[in-house]
């Protein structure tokens, strides 16, 4: 398989990518495409990119080409099995299932006023309401999700699975912003950002040098 991705700095769709694709277990190679570099236009209309309309990430598997980070999570869901991307039990693989298409469809504000840049810490941050609205209902559904079915480990739904590979771009947000959390969503942050994949993205985060200015410089409220 390969996985095409943008910058994992800012690509938060692209973590997802590869998120899914590190928990099917499947051999995988990563192509990284610089997001709006100078040849991003013709990059867009290669061959690689062409079916996802210059979306990324986007997976090849042999014929097989998946793009949108939720397709590629179903996809390899079906290649590996089911059980190792969402909960057991009816009532929590329902409420995964339905934080994901929540997180996949929802928090316009919180992606618009903070797009993710791993590196940055932006201090003083002071997020509207329609960002505090986001952000209270992103807690509420972790909130919820651990005290319902956390008890078997550190992540949503105990183990990790398809909601916590969704929702950690969430927690790289909420570090670069200063978002203030209660001690159970601290403790959950906690956890994903010392999984050891997510360990290993930020220190390739880190050490990318392309700098993307429209995410360099967050709105302020």
């Amino acid at each position: 398989m390969k996985l095409i991705i943008g910058n994992k700095n800012y690509s938060s769709w692209s973590l997802r990518g590869w998120l899914a694709c590190k928990q099917a277990g499947l051999p995988f190679e990563v192509l990284t495409v610089p997001l709006f570099g100078e040849d991003w236009d013709q990059q867009r209309q290669s061959n690689d990119l062409a079916p996802s309309s210059g979306k990324v990430p986007i997976l090849w598997d042999g014929e097989a080409v998946v793009w949108d980070s939720l397709a590629i999570i179903e996809y390899l869901a079906d290649r590996v099995g089911r059980d190792r991307f969402w909960p057991k039990p009816d009532d929590a693989r329902a409420m995964a299932r339905s934080m994901v298409a929540e997180m996949h469809s929802s928090y316009t504000a919180l992606r618009r006023e903070c797009p993710m840049n791993m590196r940055e810490r932006v201090p003083n941050f002071a997020p509207d309401e329609a960002v505090q609205a986001d952000v209270i209902r992103i807690l509420q559904l972790w909130a919820e999700a651990r005290a319902r079915f956390g008890k078997g480990g550190p992540f949503l739904f105990g183990s990790f699975c398809a909601a916590d590979i969704v929702y950690a771009p969430v927690v790289s947000r909420f570090v670069t912003y200063g978002i203030a959390v209660p001690g159970f969503a601290q403790a959950y942050m906690q956890a994903i950002l010392e999984h050891e994949w997510l360990a290993q993205w930020l220190t390739a985060a880190e050490e990318e040098d392309w700098v993307i200015e429209q995410y360099e410089m967050p709105v302020q409220a």
